[in-house]
């Protein structure tokens, strides 16, 4: 999209380039991309097209530079592209979009590139696991106490298909193969015609995503979200795993050497990571996701993860080629050849006649076929294929083969610890409503009516009285198909534990949990599928299942101690509890909170709920697990990994962090090796620091800091409220400027982006249902970004008047939670961009004034005094190249923007009797400008 090709600087394409200095080389990247993609747009669309960009191109970046554009000029050139066709619309939105997919590789690229830099200069790399031990030692943590906080240490994402994921797995397997032909073209020892090879098939490249459509025809089914997670757990993600557990070890054993003891003298270490996914199992408002769809989720991610054990057996095969004419092997090791031959009816391979590690590979790449076929003679369980290894492992090491032992092999036998047979464990998630139709059906059955009646206390005595008793015996045909459909949730999990594994299937999630009776209903439908029982008295009860209540609105954070106090209280459930090891999963909702409150009260309130929690679990003896439902965007809890780790209250300071990852995310954080592993250290650093209160993760809230919080919090919230909740202007005006109903329509994912059956496009939503993504994306999509600071402003002024400056600056220096509040409010604010929002607002007419200069107004104030305390001149101060990458990026977003407004414009304009195809035409041009715009902004909900 610009003249700065090596073809046109007199420079040979296949010239290496000299070194420059990291920015210098991210730029000629950019640029090198940048003119790329204008060869395909001159070869696709002609010159007509490209001059249409570069006019556009030019015109932005012209309002961006220099003094600061008016209105009058933003409108002007909004009247150009609204005179272009239909046709040219969509040929801007998808070459100003395709611009934007590359320079995000560009950028990924520059970021593994400055990381390997670092890696070699950087000893040990900062936020690396290795600096976390460093670190305790230097702060006099002693070994013993090191390795307590290793063994508890736990990295747990969990996948979720919320709709935010606005890119089709084939765009993004062509923007993988464009990543790695970037990367190539980062290698100084490549010859010219190398080089130029390289270009040429980064052309083609390029080519295939301009005319790959990015929006779908159809909304994609639960499997297909289920395949889409599953091409990163089974690629990038068994890659980088055994990488993470090797630079744990790597690290306890230079913190050995230090001491002067011998590494071989400390124990094996757990695996750090855990994975967990809901794509399959999340059946909360997602009437697709039945007991059926989940067992296939479950099959197809045993199938994933039994393939790519096979092909590492395979090449372990190819490399163990030790012969016990140069090597030993141990007895044992040689029985088991003996009995695994005589039980799979196989015969000796007489080429490996001396070559016993492979004639035992060989053996067990068998069983893994045979148990993906169902065959006599599979491994029941992936302990017994773990045995299997580490039985290769324990021969090896015994016969001068220790070296050996240590790679391949070591790596997939970390593999399978963490993997098992289920490649992640698939989480169940439904609403508390369904559970207590559910009860209330079973038991009108039995002649007890009136459940869902009582209040939640008596619906708590009730279901212990009936816990004590034996399942109820009631015929399916006798219920109805909702309900039928919850018990069958319960014996698909029994069922999918029989297929892969108890760890395969265990956790049960019950949305907007408001009571310790909604946890208990889900303990008596259980009972039906043989998952729980309790027989009373001296027996004990067993549980094949985890309850994770989810408090989700702030009124449930406020109250969720209560709610965890009366529930481990409970002898029913304390006994279930008691028979998971007493540990104890919460699950704290941001995204819903953040629709409910606001940013800082929502804010607030998820920090205070995990203290609450924290002080329960700790009275009651329990061992805490906080699962934390962020998302992407800072509306929804997203922002840096580790500064949120840090900033965690001093009582949930724990070992471990379970969270979701949804959309977007997965694959900025997944889809490259090197970044992910990045990220999973960073995790881990923060987590061992902080859980073993290292000095930068030590302080506490003074009581005074406490009560600003509070005051903040609930200023925050009341102007929050006020528009957003008391002012039906305000989601009129949602409807009408941001895309929220033609984003309805867009085929992201199998969930619908409201409860309302009325559908997003009807002419009044209410708050309560939408969902917490779309409301985030929506406003993102315009540059308002409303959930991620609205209230802000307000809540710090009357702070400020009040005579708090000094307190407040005291607590963004001294308290990591307050600083991540608003640094996180700073993102949200720097993208923000009023001058774009009232743009859109011309989609409102006359309609949207009153609305925008509130926006703008509290818009204005949350600036200044975020400035104000922080003590900075500018938002993003402390962070220059996200402040310098959104600067860039703004005048190509403002072609997208404008794009959009026109046809959104042209789109609700037309006529009941218009053409259907012209209709189809416009609104599949605003779903790639949906697209667009959200990788521009690297963000979408």
């Amino acid at each position: 999209m610009n003249s700065e090709h090596p073809h046109h600087t007199g420079q040979p394409a296949g010239s290496p380039a000299p070194r420059a200095a990291p920015i210098d080389r991210l730029r000629d990247d950019v640029r090198l991309l940048g003119a790329l993609v204008g060869d395909v747009l001159s070869e696709q669309g002609g010159v007509g097209l490209f001059n249409a960009v570069e006019h556009l191109r030019t015109a932005t970046i012209a309002l961006r530079t220099g003094s600061e554009a008016t209105p009058a000029q933003y409108q002007a050139l909004l009247q150009w592209v609204q005179k272009q066709s239909n046709n040219r619309l969509m040929q801007l939105v998808r070459a100003f979009s395709v611009y934007f997919h590359l320079i995000n590789l560009a950028e990924q690229s520059h970021r593994v590139r400055t990381l390997s830099e670092r890696e070699q200069t950087e000893r040990p790399l900062q936020e690396s696991v290795a600096a976390a031990v460093a670190a305790c030692e230097e702060h006099g943590i002693n070994l013993a106490d090191l390795l307590a906080g290793l063994r508890k240490l736990e990295v747990w994402p969990v996948f979720t298909a919320h709709p935010s994921e606005a890119r089709r797995r084939t765009l993004l397997q062509h923007l993988q193969r464009a990543s790695s032909l970037i990367e190539e073209l980062d290698n100084p020892q490549a010859s010219p015609s190398a080089r130029e090879m390289i270009l040429d098939d980064l052309l083609t490249r390029i080519t295939l995503i301009w005319q790959t459509a990015e929006a779908r025809m159809e909304r994609p089914t639960v499997l297909d979200e289920v395949r889409s997670v599953l091409y990163f757990l089974s690629g990038t993600l068994y890659d980088v795993a055994p990488n993470v557990q090797r630079s744990v070890e790597k690290a306890v054993d230079a913190y050995y050497s230090s001491k002067g003891t011998r590494p071989a003298e400390k124990a094996a270490l757990p695996p750090v990571l855990r994975f967990g996914t809901w794509v399959g199992g999340d059946r909360d408002g997602n009437p697709t996701v039945t007991a059926e769809v989940t067992r296939a989720s479950a099959r197809m991610a045993r199938s994933a993860i039994l393939r790519r054990y096979r092909q590492d057996i395979q090449s372990l095969g190819r490399d163990l080629s030790v012969s016990v004419r140069l090597g030993g092997v141990s007895s044992r090791m040689m029985d088991t050849i003996t009995h695994d031959l005589d039980e799979l009816g196989q015969q000796p391979i007489r080429k490996w006649s001396d070559e016993p590690y492979r004639r035992k590979l060989g053996l067990i790449g068998e069983r893994l076929r045979r148990t993906e076929t169902g065959e006599p003679g599979s491994y029941s369980r992936s302990t017994d294929f773990l045995a299997d290894l580490r039985q290769v492992e324990q021969s090896l090491s015994g016969h001068n083969g220790g070296r050996i032992a240590r790679g391949p092999l070591r790596d997939l036998i970390w593999r399978v610890e963490i993997f098992g047979f289920h490649l992640a464990e698939l989480e169940i998630r439904q609403h508390a409503d369904r559970h207590t139709s559910a009860v209330a059906e079973l038991l009108g059955l039995e002649g007890l009516s009136g459940f869902e009646s009582l209040d939640p206390q008596s619906r708590m005595r009730h279901l212990e009285e009936i816990l004590a008793g034996p399942p109820l015996d009631v015929s399916p045909d006798a219920l109805s198909a909702p309900t039928r459909e919850v018990l069958d949730t319960f014996r698909a999990m029994s069922d999918i534990q029989q297929l892969a594994g108890a760890e395969a299937c265990r956790t049960y999630v019950v949305s907007m949990t408001r009571s310790p009776a909604d946890v208990l209903a889900v303990l008596f439908l259980a009972r039906q599928a043989g998952l729980y029982t309790w027989p009373g008295g001296e027996a004990r009860a067993i549980s094949r299942l985890d309850i994770v209540p989810l408090f989700e609105q702030v009124k449930e954070l406020r109250t969720c101690d209560d709610i965890l106090a009366q529930l481990l209280e409970s002898p029913a459930y304390r006994d279930a509890l008691a028979s998971r090891g007493n540990r104890q999963q919460v699950m704290i909702g941001y995204s819903d909170s953040n629709k409910d409150g606001g940013y800082l009260a929502s804010t607030w309130q998820t920090y205070q709920a995990q203290q609450l929690i924290a002080q329960v679990a700790a009275a009651h003896n329990v061992e805490l697990v906080v699962f934390h439902g962020r998302g992407g965007a800072i509306g929804r809890g997203g922002g840096p990994m580790g500064r949120a780790i840090f900033a965690r209250p001093p009582g949930a300071r724990l070992p471990n962090l379970k969270v979701t990852e949804q959309g977007e995310v997965i694959f900025s954080r997944y889809g490259h090796p090197a970044i992910a592993q990045r990220h999973f250290e960073q995790m881990a650093h923060a987590l061992l620091l902080s859980s073993l209160d290292s000095a930068e993760g030590a302080e506490s809230p003074t009581p005074e800091w406490i009560a600003t919080m509070e005051r903040l919090a609930g200023a925050s919230m009341e102007r929050y409220e006020t528009l957003v909740k008391r002012s039906p202007a305000c989601l009129d005006f949602f409807r009408r400027v941001t895309p929220f109903p033609e984003l309805g329509t867009l085929n992201i994912a199998s969930r619908p982006v409201t409860r309302q059956k009325s559908g997003a496009g009807a002419a009044a939503i209410k708050l309560d249902d939408l969902r917490a993504i779309p409301w985030v994306f929506s406003w993102t999509q315009a540059r308002i970004n409303l959930p991620g600071w609205y209230g802000l402003g307000t809540a710090l002024e009357a702070e400020i008047e009040a005579g708090g400056l000094e307190t407040l600056r005291t607590m963004y220096r001294e308290w990591n939670f307050f600083g991540m509040a608003l640094n996180n409010a700073q993102r949200s604010l720097g993208t923000a961009d009023m001058q774009v929002a009232r743009l859109y607002s011309s989609l409102a007419g006359d309609d949207g004034g009153a609305v925008l200069a509130e926006l703008r107004e509290e818009y204005d104030r949350s600036v200044q005094t975020v400035l104000q305390v922080t003590q900075q001149e500018e938002l993003l101060a402390d962070s220059p190249i996200l402040a310098r990458s959104i600067k860039l990026r703004n005048p190509y977003v403002d072609a997208l923007h404008m794009a959009q407004i026109a046809l959104l414009q042209r789109y609700r304009a037309l006529s009941d009797d218009a053409p259907e195809a012209e209709r189809a035409a416009l609104l599949d041009a605003i779903h790639h400008s949906i697209n667009g715009i959200a990788a521009g902004l690297q963000t979408t909900g």
